[in-house]
């Protein structure tokens, strides 16, 4: 009996390291920024339009380099690119997943053709962003609105603010409607984002490995609030939504 106990007791312990390690492995897969093989590089050539504005958008005279300290103490790095019409509004824009200020060089030109001045922050974690884990949005929102401070505060009180997102980036738009926000935000536009975090690893987990969910997101969730301070399930977007009440535009499209 006393055997038995002790082969048990050895079985749970086993068990419950060997879990501890797929939330760690899974952590450091899909939480760690770090290149990432599962992202299929955009191998198209580049056309003469799309050049064109590369060229515009990484040139040094027409855009800055402006840097807040978030709240838990990083040095986050945004690209501020200023109308030439001085409209008294501005774009901020937010990139997706493991991609960076740099890839949103065709949205950055379109809103500065309407006339605004446009933020691209790197996020949290991202190109020039201090950061070692990503926040999915949920601690992104956080920056978000010291971004949106920062414009006030360099632009003016009276300047209007539109917040544009792609992917992670639209995730990240949808979690900062939820916040409150000043009179100065006026829209809200995200480009195929996700309802929360837990939704959105599920299905990759399902896609990429073919694993259910439980209790592989259960654990990785554990280790992501002891290592980066949120659980999966506090990251979620339909209950920010719920909080909104500005003009929001919806950009959808759907998984084969």
């Amino acid at each position: 009996m006393k055997y038995l106990k002790w082969l048990c007791l050895v079985l749970v312990i086993l068990i419950f390291a060997g879990l501890i390690y797929v939330g760690n492995y899974f952590y450091e897969y899909a939480i760690i920024p770090s290149e990432k093989d599962f992202l299929s590089p955009d191998t198209a050539p580049e056309t003469a339009e799309e050049k064109q504005v590369e060229d515009w958008y990484t040139n040094d005279a027409n855009r800055n380099r402006w840097h807040i300290r978030s709240e838990d103490g990083l040095k986050l790095s945004a690209i501020f690119i200023p109308s030439e019409e001085q409209d008294g509004k501005t774009a901020i824009l937010a990139h997706g997943y493991m991609d960076t200020a740099e890839s949103m060089a065709e949205y950055a030109k379109m809103y500065h053709d309407m006339g605004y001045n446009v933020l691209v922050p790197d996020a949290r974690g991202h190109g020039q962003s201090q950061g070692d884990y990503i926040g999915f949005g949920w601690h992104e929102r956080k920056d978000y609105l010291q971004w949106i401070d920062q414009v006030l505060t360099r632009q003016g009180n009276d300047e209007t603010i539109t917040l544009y997102g792609v992917s992670m980036g639209a995730a990240t738009v949808m979690m900062v409607s939820g916040e409150s926000l000043p009179a100065n935000v006026v829209s809200i536009i995200e480009d195929c984002g996700y309802a929360s975090v837990e939704e959105e690893l599920s299905y990759q987990l399902k896609d990429q490995f073919d694993l259910p969910a439980f209790p592989l997101i259960s654990i990785t969730s554990a280790v992501t609030k002891v290592r980066a301070g949120y659980f999966f399930g506090e990251a979620d977007v339909t209950k920010q939504l719920a909080k909104n009440h500005l003009p929001m535009v919806f950009y959808s499209w759907e998984r084969r």
